[in-house]
């Protein structure tokens, strides 16, 4: 999205370019192109004859040479070259916001210290108001830290030019980057097969000991099962003498209850005996004794 705006904004200068004859024409489009605030890419204005027609010219060839820094190069590359045209306060901008680009590429120091350095800032206020003014022109994704005087970035836009003769460097870059990555999927895969194996172990072993308690269970169901005849044997009999206890135990309660019965009537029927005999002797008392004794 970023690049397509990009080079929207420098098709107007692409136009202009056919009619900069001079190299007047073209050191003058040359400052246009790099003061426009949304011009980023420059390769393709840097590539037409006009342009580059500029380094046959000794006293427009600086222009040239501060085109190809606004290209690929940076804040450090302006001031370290001598003989460049002054800079307006758009092209500053503008060149400060490139270079940050390309240091936010490198997060391993972006610290407010290294920042100010290479930017050619002095106070922690200016830095921040070119990192928010970076965001707010799509070229990074980043945050401000104060308290640890440090910018944290998370994304950068791809919008800075290739330096010549970078693509061999380039693509040994990403032949380094692919063998990492290769070693790493290759990690990957012993660590995957490894831990695969372990699940594998111990599958096998939760099924041996699953097989082992069913079969330990079975036993017993087994065993349960073969005593039970002998079981019910034992309890029928310990059953049939409980019963015989508690019947005999009942018949003598009633035995000696039958006794008891038989000896009371035995002591009736005694006493009944001797009813007669006191009948006689009252009798004879009363005078009917001379009547038995005559008969």
């Amino acid at each position: 999205m970023e690049q397509t705006k990009a080079l929207n904004a420098l098709e107007p200068f692409l136009a202009l370019s056919k009619s900069a004859t001079s190299p007047r024409a073209a050191a003058d489009l040359v400052i246009r192109a790099t003061s426009s605030p949304n011009t980023f890419i420059f390769s393709e204005l840097l590539s037409t004859p006009q342009i580059q027609s500029l380094s046959s010219s000794t006293e427009y060839v600086n222009h040239l040479t501060l085109l190809q820094i606004f290209s690929y190069g940076t804040y450090t590359s302006y001031t370290s070259t001598p003989g460049l045209p002054t800079l307006n306060d758009a092209q500053l901008l503008k060149l400060r916001q490139l270079s940050f680009l390309t240091l936010a590429r490198n997060s391993a120091d972006l610290s407010y210290s290294n920042l100010l350095t290479s930017l050619g800032m002095s106070t922690p206020r200016e830095l921040e108001d070119l990192v928010i003014s970076a965001i707010y022109a799509g070229l990074v994704s980043a945050t401000l830290d104060p308290y640890h005087q440090n910018v944290l970035v998370s994304s950068v836009s791809p919008l800075r030019d290739l330096e010549p003769n970078s693509i061999p460097s380039m693509l040994d870059t990403l032949s380094e980057w692919s063998s990492r990555c290769t070693s790493t999927l290759a990690d990957l895969e012993r660590q995957i097969a490894g831990i695969k194996a372990e699940a594998a172990r111990r599958h096998k072993e939760e099924a041996e000991w699953s097989a082992e308690v069913e079969k330990i269970t079975d036993d017993k169901i087994k065993g349960d099962a073969a005593k039970g005849p002998l079981n019910n044997f034992m309890s029928s009999i310990t059953g049939g003498l409980g019963m015989g206890r508690k019947l005999g135990g009942g018949q003598g309660k009633r035995g000696m209850a039958d006794g008891d019965a038989w000896e009371d009537d035995m002591d009736l029927d005694e006493e009944d005996d001797d009813i007669p005999h006191r009948n006689t002797r009252a009798a004879k008392k009363r005078g009917f004794g001379g009547l038995g004794g005559g008969k």
